[in-house]
This record gives C-alpha cells, structure tokens and sequence, in this order.
C-alpha cells in the first residue's frame, strides 16, 4: 500500500463503524490550512467508501435536522463537518442486528473544532444547530432518493436522546415532526 504522511486522528467511538474525524491544523499569522478529506488515508482507518456527491446547507439556531435514512440499497454513508457556527451530530444505528441497536453517538462539530463525524449505512442522521446560524457540510456515498427516504422521531422516549438545547427552542419541520418512532421501523 502506498505509504502517506497521516494529517488526521481516527477516533472510534462507543458505536462499531462511527467515527470522529480530527484534522491535522497549521495555523500561522496568515489563517490556517487543512486537508478535510484524504481517500488512500481514509479508507486505510475506516474502510472503502465511494462517496459520490457533497452537499451543503445552512440553518438557524434551533433547527434539528433529523433523523434522516434511507432504505436498501439506497442507504447511505455519510462524512459531516460544520464549516461555520456549531451543531450537535447525532447517529443513531438502525441495524436490527447490531448489538448497539437503538444507541447513539453524538458529537459537537463546530467551525472552531473543525471536527469530522462519518456515519455508515445503517445509521439514522441528524443535527441541532447550538450558534445563530450553521454551514452544514458533508459527503454522501449515494444519490438521494425521496423514495427510500424515512424519518425517525427525534423525540422517541426509546431512543432517550439527551438534546443540548431546552426543547421549547427546537424547531422541527413537518417532515421531521411526523416521524417514526424506532420500533415502527423494525
């Protein structure tokens, strides 16, 4: 294998296949620089991932996104990161078979920590936006499809995902508000 200098720390979390991703970061008088993504690097640490398409968003305070899959073979693997402000990143593992079924990791990506969080097929996703606003950066390794596309409820009582913001200040949209609770998906 083609040997590389490694500019990120691999950080396993408690749940099999999810990760924090922490840059390497130079900084100077002049700003900073960072490589984000580096595919022989990553697939040595984590594993083969063909991801296919970037996508971005920007939300405001309160906004939680989620939890968002898709189904069969349109699932998908996803790399996050907060370009501007800070979110709290959640993946909960929806694989029947996992031993951590129904568990989640969570981690706080922000601008300044410039932390990463990949999440594998098999995992719900959302965030909640902590700053005024946020840039939502990430990589998927398939196409969207309306089709294959569920939503679990944030709130489920069976997930008892501790969220870091009061839940009066939480704004969901429709979509969101209308999901699943995790044993109606089994």
């Amino acid at each position: 294998m083609h040997q590389f200098e490694t500019n990120m720390e691999y950080i396993k979390t408690e749940i099999d296949g999810v990760w924090i991703i922490k840059p390497l970061i130079f900084k100077d008088e002049r700003g900073y620089f960072m490589e984000s993504y580096k595919k022989a690097e990553f697939e040595q640490k984590i594993g083969k991932t063909d991801f296919i398409q970037d996508n971005e968003s920007k939300s405001s305070h309160g906004v939680l996104r989620g939890l968002h899959y898709q189904e069969g073979e349109m699932a998908q693997a996803k790399l996050v990161r907060v370009i501007q402000g800070k979110v709290w990143d959640i993946a909960v593992d929806i694989r029947s078979a996992s031993p951590t079924f129904g568990k989640y990791a969570a981690v706080e990506l922000s601008e300044e920590n410039k932390l990463q969080f990949f999440i594998p097929r098999g995992f719900a996703h959302g965030f909640l936006v902590l700053s005024e606003t946020a840039v939502f950066s990430y990589k998927v390794d398939n196409i969207y499809s309306p089709a294959n596309e569920r939503t679990i409820d944030c709130m489920d009582p069976d997930l008892a995902i501790q969220w870091p913001l009061d839940l009066s200040l939480i704004r969901l949209s429709e979509k969101d508000r209308s999901g699943k609770r995790l044993k109606e998906i089994i």
